[in-house]
Order: C-alpha cells, then structure tokens, then sequence
C-alpha cells in the first residue's frame, strides 16, 4: 500500500510541475541527458521528445527511448505537458519531434484528423491498447450495461482524468449509447485525482466507477476489473505508437530505423512500467531503464547497449 501512495504522490508532483513549468504554448522543458549508461555525444543532433508524465504508458517510453536515442549519439531534450491537444499541437508545429506513446488509430483520431498532414507515423510498437470502465473487483457489477438504475448508490460519478484525453472524449460518447447520460457525471480533473479517488474507495471496501486504460500499472496495483462493454462503446482494441513530427525520418534516419524496431507484448511493457513508475519513481527513471534492459535487452535485437 505504501507503494501506491508514493506512486500517486508522485504522479502528482510530476503533474504540479509541468503545470508550473508550462510556457505559453502548454509546453515546459525538462531538460535533456540521461544517467544511464555512457550516453552519446549528441553529434548526430537534438530529438525534442514530448510526453504526459500523467500518462504513465508514455512516461516509461519515453524514458526508454531517452536511454536508447542518446546511446547512438543523439542529444534528447524532454518536455512534459498536461494535455493532448497541445503534445499534438507541437509536434505539428515542429516544436515536438517525437511522441512516444501515442493512440492514433481510434482514441486520438480527432486530432488526427487535424494534425495528420503534419504527422509522420513511425510504427506501433504494441497493438493491446484499449479503454476501460472499471469498478472494484469485489464489486456486484459486471456490465456497463449494469451501471443503468445505480446512479444514486454511486452518487451519480464516474471519475475520469484530464478533460482534454481522448479516453474523456470516449467516455463521453459511450454515456448516451447505454443510456446513462442523465443519470451520471463525468468528473475530469487528472489522473492523480482520479487514482486517489479510486485508492480511497478501495481501502474503505466501497463501490466506485473509473475510466481506466490498458497497459497501465493501475490494473494491476489496486483490485479493480473491467466492466464488460457488450454495445463497443469504448472502441476496439488499437495499437500504440511512435509519432514524429513530418519529415522527422529524413532529418533523423538511424533514429527513425532505431524507434521502428521497437516492439513490446503485456509483459514486457508491464515491467518496463512498473520499474519505471513504482520501483523506481520519480527522478529514478533512467535508473529503471537501465535495471529494465538488464533483465529484458537480451530479448531485443534493437537494444544499443
């Protein structure tokens, strides 16, 4: 339990800074340089690498590509934001060159929609993702479908995260196909809020609605199960990938056949995560990059040591 708190404290100090750190276009700089390993010169130039720190998916990915990217010479500068209208904003723009956890085929179609002339796709590297309405496991609900006619037992909330995500959009949508748009809220804050939320329902043994995502370490730290969702209101399986900004594969090539390469099943990416996020933490990252490839960089024939 202990580790829980110091995972939400921590998603929540990471939050609290990039809000702090944000310029004028949502975007605030952490800096580039890793700890891990013998990093690279930075003579084959700097790959702006843009994530959520909310996102934990994207957050340990990030961190690995850092690892990976410096290793073959390239300088890698981070910036975290909070939403992602802007990540995908400024990777349009140019001011972000890569995105390295991002759902584009169904969850971030709108932006796009919008942004995908401005977009290079440079692969999936794990085709699991989905979205979830997930309640606790000792819970007597089973189906979204479940939910109709229980808004006043669970004080009429379903607790999202950021109001800008696309699992908040999904949410949204999936309200009215079941019927349940009168009847519930969705509460969006962050990520943060909705984990304590969830972690203070669950130690008191009380029931609670959440919108959840796979992978993330959240299904596996706290006793929660998905509801089953039998109309496919919150979509279909989808892939996850890396994102660049238009032309990023011209201007940065051994990067580009680098990031291609990248392929993670549940396993991998679940222990890549759980180092990241909770064995390790905050300002620790590089660390369980390092303490992640030592256990599975045998397993990849894209690992640069």
């Amino acid at each position: 339990m202990k580790k829980k708190l110091l995972t939400i404290a921590a998603i929540g100090a990471a939050a609290s800074l990039t809000l702090a750190g944000c310029s004028g276009d949502g975007m605030g700089g952490t800096g580039g340089g890793s700890d891990s390993g013998d990093a690279g010169s930075g003579d084959k130039g700097t790959i702006t690498l843009g994530f959520l720190p909310s996102w934990t998916d994207g957050l340990s990915t990030a961190y690995l590509l850092q690892d990976q990217l410096e290793k073959i010479g390239y300088t890698v500068e981070m910036k975290t934001l909070t939403e992602a209208g802007p990540l995908y904003t400024g990777l349009a723009q140019g001011d972000v060159d890569i995105y390295p956890s991002a759902w584009p085929e169904l969850t971030h179609k709108s932006y796009m929609d919008t942004y995908g002339d401005d977009i290079e796709d440079l692969g999936a590297y794990y085709d699991n993702a989905k979205l979830t309405i997930a309640v606790p496991e000792y819970s007597e609900l089973n189906s979204i479908e479940d939910l109709a006619g229980k808004g006043a037992e669970l004080d009429g909330k379903i607790y999202g995260i950021e109001p800008g995500a696309g699992l908040t959009a999904q949410t949204q949508s999936m309200l009215p196909e079941y019927g349940l748009d009168s009847e519930y809220e969705l509460v969006t804050s962050s990520t943060a809020a909705m984990l304590t939320e969830l972690k203070s329902a669950t130690d008191k043994q009380e029931d609670i609605v959440v919108t959840l995502w796979r992978p993330f370490w959240a299904n596996d730290a706290f006793p929660v199960k998905d509801l089953e969702d039998p109309k496919g209101a919150m979509g279909d399986p989808e892939a996850l990938h890396f994102l660049g900004t238009k032309g990023f594969a011209e201007e940065f090539p051994e990067a580009a056949e680098l990031i291609e390469q990248i392929k993670l099943d549940d396993a991998q990416y679940g222990s890549l995560e759980d180092l990241v996020v909770n064995e390790y933490g905050e300002g620790k990252e590089a660390e369980a990059v390092d303490a992640w490839l030592e256990e599975h960089g045998a397993d990849f024939d894209w690992v640069v040591s």
